[in-house]
């Protein structure tokens, strides 16, 4: 029974970090119909805010406030930088202008920074232990788990009940249309990024909380973990982002139990099989999103 709690939390944890990576990459992708790849770079902003803040004296919280604003200022920026002035070009073009976007912030952190691992300050609550059912587990998993469940509450609240929302909505449906009937084209791209920038802020304190430290490579693996985990659920289906999330880390999780120590290295290989079986059998994802209309 200790075993099964313990497993359920890890599950839940891991889950909801990525389930809001995936939600972050596929509100931009459900307008746009063209996939962030500087988006796992919004963590190592957040990361390097946190270390630059250490030692001011202010409290966590603040410079936790701060991190996330910067990866949503850092999110618009990537829209205006790399997407806004090529977006009505070739999809090749846009992709191009991605990984630069990319590869500027990474090397930026590499020139003017380091290129070694930099600690990053994190409250003592990040270390502490608690026991559930006889399972100890770090509460730092507990308070991702919490902050999943508020984050998944606003942005459903956001895209069903307020204004912005319907409106994203009608443009991840038929950008065009909702165009001609109104709908401010520009804002609403901009919108989509500072959402995925704040869920990717958010994320960066749980993520960050785990290594405990930042170096500029730092975020490819969430990218590639958002990537797969919005192909898996639907790459235009928000509800399949979350399914994704949740199925990739209960996949990750079961094979660190599952597989024996000397095999433990090849996990994400065991991963990537389940993902394709997965594809082979629903090639458009566990939930099939909106049919939509043509990119901008």
């Amino acid at each position: 029974m200790t075993e099964l709690i313990q497993f359920v939390i890890d599950v839940l944890a891991l889950g909801g970090a990525y389930a809001l990576m995936a939600l972050g990459l596929v509100i931009v992708y459900g307008i746009l119909k063209l996939v962030n790849f500087a988006y796992g770079e919004l963590i190592m902003v957040a990361g390097y805010t946190l270390f630059l803040m250490d030692g001011t004296g202010l409290p966590w919280l603040v410079m936790a406030a701060v991190a996330v604003l910067m990866s949503i200022f850092f999110g618009v920026a990537t829209d205006y930088v790399a997407f806004r002035p090529v977006r009505a070009k070739s999809v090749t073009a846009v992709l191009i202008t991605s990984f630069a976007f990319s590869t500027i912030l990474q090397n930026a952190a590499l020139l003017f920074i380091s290129p070694r691992a930099r600690n990053i300050p994190l409250p003592d609550v990040f270390s502490t232990t608690v026991t559930i059912g006889g399972a100890v587990t770090p509460l730092r998993n507990l308070l991702t788990i919490a902050a999943t469940i508020v984050m998944l509450t606003l942005f459903t609240w956001l895209m069903r009940r307020s204004i912005l929302g319907i409106a994203m909505r009608a443009a991840a449906t038929n950008f065009t249309m909702a165009r001609m009937l109104g709908v401010p084209a520009n804002l609403i791209i901009s919108s989509a990024f500072a959402i995925s920038g704040l869920l990717a802020g958010v994320v960066s304190l749980f993520w960050l909380g785990r290594i405990g430290s930042v170096v500029p490579g730092i975020g490819l693996e969430p990218l590639l973990v958002a990537f797969i985990a919005t192909v898996i659920g639907g790459m235009r289906s928000v509800p399949g982002a979350v399914l994704g999330g949740f199925l990739l880390a209960l996949i990750d999780t079961s094979l660190n139990h599952i597989l024996p120590q000397d095999l433990l290295k090849f996990r994400d290989a065991f991963t990537f099989s389940f993902v394709i079986l997965i594809l082979l059998w629903k090639p458009d994802g566990l939930i099939k999103g909106p049919a939509s209309g043509q990119r901008t």
